[in-house]
């Protein structure tokens, strides 16, 4: 869990607009029917405003932190490599986004305030939503400035605000591949480079699998699933499982090499009270190493119904706040299991606030070379780029809490513009 200590002034006219709509937000108004329909098309229209307007200061700051870091680099307290780091980091924290999402919003920014001025002034007056505009930017990447702002009025002439997202997106497509149809098809032969398979959690005990692969492929691998579950009704031989699920289990099997999709190798963490010396029982709370809690009853479906090899470790929680203090490590060496518990306590995923990537680092909070100790509580799990931002001139970590204690493992970390913002480890 992650909280916001943003200290920073904010002009008195955007705080103005923002209390006026939280009291649209809390008292209804309109009178008849039209009168709502009318509000809730306006306030569209202000969701796309307030993005343009989110965009220019995002220029704004990234013009001002480029000129800051070249003062830098001109006094040598800066790495020539390092120029234009940190910035998208500082706007992923104020919007609450990762890393990855504050880059291309500013990358999105970026192009239509130098390339595509058309679709912004679009955007600027509400209408186009956010997402189109996006598009756009995405859709014209492979062009040269002067080809992108030739498409760009071609979109504004479009008519791409009378337009359904299929429709318009289809239309902003066309018109890039006219405007330079070889860029288009040696566009699309390099993002074929860009094929890969990703996984992220679903409600519910669930995880969604996703394969970015060429289109034909796509379809041959959707294909041979639907085919094969196809030939299982047609025989009878479901064991009562739908289309979906056996197709479903079908792809597992295939892509592990498993007789069962749910023959699964297994490693679960049993959360226990800080006393507890007994084994599992079907109340303890789970955790699927590097994805996540799961209840007391599926953690026991899955060690009792698995073919597969099977670990169980127990993990010591605070008996207040929740967070682990500990725990067993009868399944590595010690050394291993440090590094194991600090991945279980902030659950596989970066400490950075808002961030979400999983964990590629174990590390040191207060540095190693300043004495900081290699523990449990001056440790955190971090993605590749958050450890490196870390190391910029500005930027600061410090532990709040070492989560032995009443409070959760807590770290602040302060930004070169002097804002805070507080990461608090869950239970």
């Amino acid at each position: 869990m992650s909280s916001n200590e943003v200290d920073g002034s904010v002009s008195v006219e955007l705080t103005g607009l923002l209390a006026r709509l939280g009291e649209l937000a809390d008292h209804p108004a309109p009178a008849d029917d039209a009168e709502w329909v009318d509000r809730i098309a306006v306030l569209e229209q202000l969701r796309s405003a307030v993005a343009a307007a989110q965009h220019t200061a995002m220029v704004g700051f990234a013009t001002a932190q480029v000129e800051a870091q070249a003062a830098l680099l001109a006094d040598g307290k800066l790495d020539p490599r390092d120029v234009g780091k940190g910035i998208a980091d500082q706007i992923a924290l104020a919007c609450h986004v990762s890393p990855h999402v504050g880059s291309r919003r500013l990358e999105v920014a970026r192009a239509l305030a130098v390339d595509l001025p058309c679709t912004r002034g679009l955007l600027a007056a509400g209408r186009i939503p956010e997402r189109l505009a996006e598009h756009i930017v995405s859709s014209t990447s492979h062009l040269d400035a002067q080809v992108r702002r030739l498409v760009d009025k071609q979109c504004a002439e479009a008519g791409l605000e009378d337009q359904g997202r299929k429709e318009a997106e289809a239309t902003v497509k066309r018109l890039a591949y006219e405007a330079d149809p070889a860029g288009f098809t040696a566009r699309g032969r390099t993002a074929r480079k860009d094929r890969r398979v990703t996984l992220r959690p679903a409600p519910d005990t669930m995880s969604t699998l996703s394969g970015l692969l060429p289109v034909e492929q796509g379809v041959s691998c959707i294909t041979a699933l639907r085919k094969y579950a196809d030939g299982l009704i047609a025989s009878g031989d479901t064991d009562d499982r739908t289309r979906d699920q056996i197709i479903a289990d079908t792809l597992v099997e295939r892509l592990t090499g498993q007789v069962l999709a749910e023959d699964v190798d297994v490693e679960v963490g049993i959360v226990l009270p800080l006393d507890a010396l007994t084994d599992l029982d079907s109340s303890a709370a789970g955790e699927l190493v590097g994805h996540g809690p799961l209840p007391g009853g599926i953690v026991t479906d899955l060690l009792n119904h698995t073919a597969g090899k099977r670990w169980w470790r127990r993990l010591f929680a605070h008996p207040g706040h929740g967070g682990l203090v500990g725990g067993d490590p009868r399944r590595r060496l010690f050394d291993g299991f440090l590094a194991t518990l600090i991945a279980l306590r902030d659950h596989g995923m970066c400490r950075d606030p808002f961030c979400g990537a999983p964990i590629r680092h174990t590390d040191h909070i207060r540095r190693s070379r300043a004495g900081g100790p290699t523990s449990l509580g001056n440790g955190r799990g971090v993605c590749v780029r958050g450890n490196q931002v870390k190391e910029l001139p500005g930027w600061d970590t410090e532990v709040l809490a070492d989560g032995l204690g009443d409070q959760p493992h807590t770290v602040r970390t302060t930004t070169p513009t002097g804002h805070t913002y507080t990461s608090r480890a869950g239970p």
